[in-house]
């Protein structure tokens, strides 16, 4: 009986790690800088991605780990960007945890 209970309480965590990294790859966008907005400790940039989708993606040093991951995006950059993604009215936004890549 207590092997049961393991291998059930085994199971359940593979499944629970398995559809968290599942999750990794929705919180990802990738697109087109279109306008940059400053704000207190960062700044917002609005990206259009290739589904013509638009996200306000917030980005601060804070929320990117520190100074070193920081990095100042310009109009017309192409980047990918992950982090936690939310819904306001008919707004989506991205808070930042990482910049992937900027070309």
């Amino acid at each position: 009986m207590k092997n049961l209970k393991r291998i059930s309480f085994l199971l359940v965590l593979m499944a629970f790690v398995v559809s968290c990294v599942c999750m990794k790859d929705k919180n990802t966008i990738s697109g087109k800088v279109e306008s940059i907005e400053l704000g207190k400790d960062g700044y917002t940039a609005r990206i259009k991605t290739e589904k013509n989708e638009i996200y306000f993606a917030t980005i601060s040093i804070v929320n990117l780990g520190g100074p070193e991951n920081y990095k100042k995006l310009k109009e017309g950059d192409v980047v990918s960007l992950k982090g936690e993604i939310w819904k306001a009215d008919t707004e989506k936004h991205l808070k930042v945890k990482e910049i992937v890549s900027v070309k």
